[in-house]
């Protein structure tokens, strides 16, 4: 495996090269990239869960109520593509904790919908906050053009319905 830091110096296809034709090991490459920035970003995260006794199970749960309120506990299933039960192991001490509080459906009692609590909320902004600060620095020194061209490879590497939802997202951006 290569160097970490060795890394940062992104390998730079000749006069005409075609970026559709890359070679295995420029993929391999872009892999371990992959798994270093993603290893890289949740660490700071990673420290701070630790502390509260959670992981990063519980971290993408906070994310994604926290971006949709009100969410079904069906629909947190689909998004996180886990079991009912793993998402209990990870629901049930947010809950306890009061991080998490969960509510009947309106139309269907039956159906739980999940909310961020004060507490939570400040805990989801103190995890964003340490990861927001490697994505500006990283943003900053990429530059607009190649920061949109990050995110079309990352909706490409994306399952339709995980575009689906960014695109929900990005249209809800648009509208406010």
């Amino acid at each position: 495996m290569p160097d970490p830091s060795s890394l940062s110096a992104e390998p730079k296809p000749g006069p005409g090269a075609n970026l559709l034709f890359l070679r295995e090991e420029q993929i391999r490459l872009t892999q371990d990239m992959l798994f270093f920035a993603y290893r890289d970003i949740t660490a700071a995260a990673d420290a701070i869960l630790a502390e509260l006794g959670f992981g990063r199970a519980h971290h993408r749960a906070l994310h994604f109520i926290g971006r949709n309120p009100g969410i079904s506990v069906g629909d947190l299933l689909a998004i996180l593509q886990i079991t009912k039960q793993s998402l209990a192991r990870v629901l049930t001490p947010l809950i306890a904790a009061g991080y998490v509080r969960q509510e009947a459906g309106h139309a269907d009692r039956r159906q739980r919908l999940l909310f961020l609590t004060d507490t939570g909320l400040a805990l989801e902004r103190t995890l964003f906050e340490r990861q927001r600060e490697r994505l500006v620095a990283a943003y900053r020194e990429a530059g607009g053009a190649a920061v949109e061209g990050f995110r079309r490879v990352l909706r490409g590497i994306m399952s339709e319905s995980a575009r689906a939802h960014i695109a929900r997202g990005e249209s809800a951006v648009r509208g406010k």
